[in-house]
């Protein structure tokens, strides 16, 4: 009896509870009111209309860059193509990530290259002007003979002097000539055993050398007029030559016979 009563119980609990979940509340959506529009209510535009037109030369006046909006590449030169040439070698060579890493190495190499080619030669004009190749900047010509006398002091036996010293009479270079004759003494000298030549050997050296107070006042003279001449850079007259050749000729004699 108390089973019957408990299913009964249960099978009306779960009925209710079925009722209230299907349950649902249905309302009807808002009336929305339908607008007509007649004929009246549209607006026709009566305002007159004027043509325009554009001007004939009216494109003239957008040629300019701030109206170029398609970006194109200028055309390379030949230029350009050496560069790319030279930095796909590079990149080849140091295995640079990309190109234009290459393309950078080269433009830096090749301002490097400008800058020695200038610097090697402003050096050039540089000693051309102040030592060898011409005129002192503030002084007189040193002629482009001086490495030809630098040789001449090394090869001082092979040198025949007298004719050397009648062609630089004969051209008008006096203080030559007189270079030529101070040089030719020194080899008479060496060649009689008065002096031991040596080219690194000063004028004070050979002077030095020398035994006799006779021969020490003579070779002392002969190379104050040859210093005051050739270094001294001084134009000597014909008067002041004669004396000096005539000097030099009697200390050749004197060198050369004794």
């Amino acid at each position: 009896m108390n089973k019957f009563l408990f299913f009964l119980y249960f099978i009306l609990h779960c009925s209710f509870i079925s009722a209230q979940d299907t349950t649902i509340i249905v309302q009807d959506p808002p009336k929305i009111e339908s607008i007509k529009y007649t004929e009246k209510d549209i607006k026709i535009d009566a305002d007159p209309v004027n043509a325009k037109h554009f001007e004939k030369d009216f494109k003239n006046n957008y040629k300019g860059s701030d109206f170029v909006y398609e970006h194109k590449e200028p055309k390379k030169t030949w230029w350009d193509h050496f560069l790319n040439w030279l930095a796909n070698i590079f990149r080849n060579l140091f295995h640079f990530k990309t190109s234009e890493a290459a393309l950078d190495f080269v433009g830096i190499l090749i301002r490097v290259i400008a800058v020695a080619v200038i610097v090697i030669v402003i050096y050039f004009i540089a000693k051309a002007l102040i030592n060898k190749e011409g005129k002192w900047i503030f002084g007189k010509d040193s002629t482009k003979k001086t490495i030809f006398y630098t040789d001449a002091e090394k090869n001082i036996h092979l040198l025949d002097f007298e004719k050397l010293i009648k062609e630089s009479i004969a051209s008008g270079e006096k203080r030559i000539a007189v270079r030529y004759y101070y040089l030719w003494l020194l080899k008479v000298m060496a060649k009689n055993h008065y002096i031991e030549w040596d080219i690194e050997k000063t004028n004070s050296d050979y002077l030095y050398e020398l035994q006799r107070p006779a021969h020490k006042e003579e070779f002392t003279y002969l190379s104050y007029l040859y210093n005051y001449i050739w270094y001294g850079e001084f134009e000597i007259d014909e008067t002041t030559f004669l004396k000096t050749q005539n000097r030099f000729k009697n200390a050749l004699k004197t060198f050369g016979n004794e």
